[in-house]
C-alpha cells in the first residue's frame, strides 16, 4: 500500500488531508500527530511543485485539492517564488513529544526558511 490509512475510510481520510494541507499552506505551520504529519508533508511537497510549474493545468490540479482559492493564489505567487531555486524538501517535521491524552507522538509541520 502506498499511503497510510490513518484509521479512516477513504472519504474521511481525503477530507482530513485536504483540510490539513490547506491549513499548512495558509498558516505555514501546523501541529499534528507524526503519522498524519508524514502524509501531510508528502502531499504538500507535491502542491509546492505544482505551484512552481505555474501553468494553467497545474493551477487547476492544485485548485481541485486545496479548499480555499486564496490559498491557491498564495501557493502560486508567494510560495512558488520562495522555493524557485530549491529542488524539493520544502517542509520539515519537528518532533515535540507525546500527546497527554493518548501518548501519540506529536510533530510540528512547517516550511523550511
Amino acid at each position: 500500500m502506498s499511503y497510510r490509512r490513518l484509521g479512516f475510510r477513504s472519504e474521511h481520510r481525503r477530507s482530513l488531508l485536504r483540510n490539513a494541507v490547506t491549513s499548512l499552506l495558509e498558516h505555514e505551520k501546523i501541529t499534528t500527530t507524526e503519522t498524519r504529519g508524514k502524509e501531510i508533508k508528502r502531499i504538500t511537497e507535491k502542491m509546492v511543485t505544482l505551484g512552481k510549474r505555474g501553468d494553467l493545468h497545474a493551477r487547476r490540479q492544485a485548485s481541485s485539492y486545496i479548499m480555499n482559492d486564496d490559498v491557491v493564489q498564495k501557493l502560486f505567487s508567494t510560495l512558488a517564488d520562495r522555493y524557485s531555486e530549491r529542488q524539493g524538501g520544502y517542509t520539515r517535521l519537528i518532533k515535540t513529544g507525546y500527546r497527554k491524552g493518548d501518548g501519540a507522538p506529536m510533530v510540528i509541520v512547517e516550511f523550511v526558511d
